[in-house]
């Protein structure tokens, strides 16, 4: 069991009988009164997101969440199908809901981590991360800083990225899943 403070950033939570990922969390005292924690919580079935304040007498369990490599194969009209890692046989689809924002940077044939939660996967992680080669960039300006040196490309998945004038089409990318934005050039 969890105290009320001990619910802190990415965190899992069972929360109105749900798994509940903790995205802000935040401890104080108003005047006189006792400290709360305001938290702002997604649930990880849905991706519901609720804000609940856990005051000081308040406990929650921490979710039981194991993971588990899945290979990424392809999409198809919203749908997303994924194997297992050694058993290419054993496919199963993933809704783009549960998956979000992430999927512009699933390559097929990657490894991902699943979050399995009661026997059901509820997430999928991305490594922090990843390499893209560009398919698209427009050709940089000598002289053109007025954007900050910076021109938008298109990678292999379909992503757009934020990238520096000297990026050119063909070149591989390391780009960061969590923020999206470019981390440097690999060739």
């Amino acid at each position: 069991m969890l105290e009320y403070n001990e619910i802190t950033l990415r965190k899992y939570i069972i929360f109105e009988n749900e798994p509940y990922e903790v995205l802000a969390s935040h401890v104080f005292r108003k005047q006189q009164r006792k400290p709360v924690n305001a938290t702002k919580l997604r649930s990880l079935l849905n991706g519901r997101i609720v804000e609940y304040s856990f005051h000081q007498n308040e406990k929650v369990e921490e979710a039981d969440i194991t993971n588990k490599n899945i290979k990424y194969m392809y999409n198809n009209r919203g749908e997303y199908w994924f194997s297992e890692e050694n058993d290419p046989s054993k496919r199963f689809k993933l809704d783009e809901v549960l998956l979000g924002d992430k999927t512009k940077f699933l390559k097929p044939n990657s490894l991902v981590e699943a979050m399995v939660f009661d026997d059901q996967i509820v997430g999928v992680k991305l490594p922090i991360k990843v390499e893209l080669k560009v398919t698209e960039a427009a050709p940089g300006v000598k002289g053109d800083t007025a954007k900050g040196g910076m021109k938008v490309v298109t990678v292999e998945t379909g992503a757009t990225v934020s990238a520096p004038l000297f990026i050119n089409e063909g070149d591989v990318l390391r780009i960061n899943t969590d923020t999206g934005e470019y981390v440097e050039r690999v060739l």
